[in-house]
């Protein structure tokens, strides 16, 4: 009787899918509208940024996907800033938004189904003007893209187009967003690019297929596709994901190095504390679509405060330390389609309290620059508000 009673609550009737599939279809119309109304107002997607001296801010942005079964926030109020010349690093586990954020910031979502529906997304154009990149149109996205900010995908066996040459690949780059440098220029920075992340043999990979090289060699490939405009900020998604112990080692001292000499920021998403704790002047920790913690390096590995937090700092393995088996954060994460109203982590934390019942946790400054989502801390710090969601229904009304 339970495992049929589970069943029926699980089950979507044709009429509710009807209903959900008619509500999706209005609301990505009017998204979509509302996006193309705002391309041609310039005031509509121009802003400037709180602070100068950041790269991005992101402030309070929801990504929503409009999927069969109902609205999946993957990304649901994030506020974090990504200052000059500083590697941020976001941590969590698969499906808490890590890549959807970055992909927002890129504006790379699979549209009309995944929509930023609110909050801004603020760009340092580096000129004294800014983009709210949410409102910004296609136009103007593909000057950015590729160009300003870049991304180095997860997955270097996938992410080249097998049927060109590497080296192409790369002076597509430069053609797009330098349409003035002739042939013999790119492919004379094309092959400065090749030198500039550790291939010896430039000419010889210039012609190559991507089939010809290892992961290592297509992940630096990836990375000088990332590089070739000099960007001002670099989005890598888990780049040593797919790579051996060695190669990761050597790729994240190219893309530190890499870092320094073009004086980019690196916005860097990977499942490793290890990496984080070697790469990152600040860390974002991300759970179910929100973050929970975030402050520097030094804050998060020295003082973790949040719970999850602190449960990802146990489950990691401790060199020349015996363990019977590793520790693990028990339960599951709450159904992304239906999020409770309290705190997200409440029914998997161990060291909840007769608070964790009531609404969902304000955002609680407990140093310069720590921040913990974490009723535990209420006295101890400054409240400084809770992440907004977006009511989509008032959307549709609006």
């Amino acid at each position: 009787m339970a495992n049929t009673k589970k069943k029926k609550s699980s089950y979507i009737s044709s009429e509710e899918s009807r209903k959900i599939t008619r509500f999706n279809r209005k609301i990505t119309k009017k998204l979509e509208n509302k996006r193309e109304s705002a391309a041609k107002d310039p005031q509509l997607y121009t802003t400037k940024m709180k602070d100068p001296e950041n790269v991005v801010e992101f402030d309070n942005v929801c990504t929503y996907f409009f999927t069969d079964v109902g609205v999946v926030k993957a990304v649901d109020g994030v506020n974090f800033n990504i200052p000059k010349c500083s590697t941020v690093g976001v941590v969590g586990e698969s499906g808490c938004g890590k890549s959807v954020t970055s992909l927002s910031l890129m504006q790379l979502l699979q549209r009309p189904m995944g929509q930023t529906v609110g909050g801004e997304i603020r760009f340092n154009n580096g000129d004294g003007t800014a983009y709210n990149i949410v409102n910004t149109p296609n136009s103007i996205m593909e000057t950015i893209r590729g160009n300003k900010i870049s991304m180095i995908f997860q997955e270097p066996m996938t992410s080249l187009n097998p049927i060109f040459k590497v080296g192409k690949q790369i002076d597509e780059v430069l053609f797009l967003h330098n349409p003035e440098m002739s042939k013999e220029d790119v492919k004379a920075h094309t092959l400065e690019m090749l030198e500039l992340v550790g291939i010896a043999n430039k000419e010889g990979v210039y012609e190559m297929y991507p089939h010809e090289l290892s992961g290592g060699m297509r992940q630096r490939i990836c990375i000088a596709i990332a590089l070739a405009c000099s960007p001002t900020i670099i989005i890598a998604d888990e780049p040593t994901t797919a790579l051996d112990v060695t190669i990761q080692a050597q790729i994240l001292d190219l893309l530190r190095n890499l870092k320094e000499k073009l004086n980019s920021s690196i916005m860097l998403i990977t499942h490793d504390l290890g990496v984080v704790a070697g790469m990152a002047d600040y860390v974002v920790v991300m759970y179910a679509g929100r973050i929970v913690e975030k402050g520097t390096a030094r804050e998060i590995f020295h003082n973790p405060s949040h719970p999850y937090t602190i449960g990802l700092m146990q489950s990691k393995p401790v060199v020349g330390q015996k363990v019977d088996e590793l520790y693990n954060i028990p339960g599951n994460v709450p159904n992304p389609v239906s999020m409770p109203n309290y705190c997200y982590f409440r029914d998997r934390c161990e060291m909840r309290c007769e608070q964790c019942d009531g609404a969902y946790p304000p955002d609680i400054r407990i140093g310069d620059t720590h921040v913990v989502s974490c009723y535990r801390f209420l006295e101890q710090g400054e409240v400084q508000g809770t992440p907004k969601s977006v009511d989509v229904e008032e959307l549709l009304n609006e």
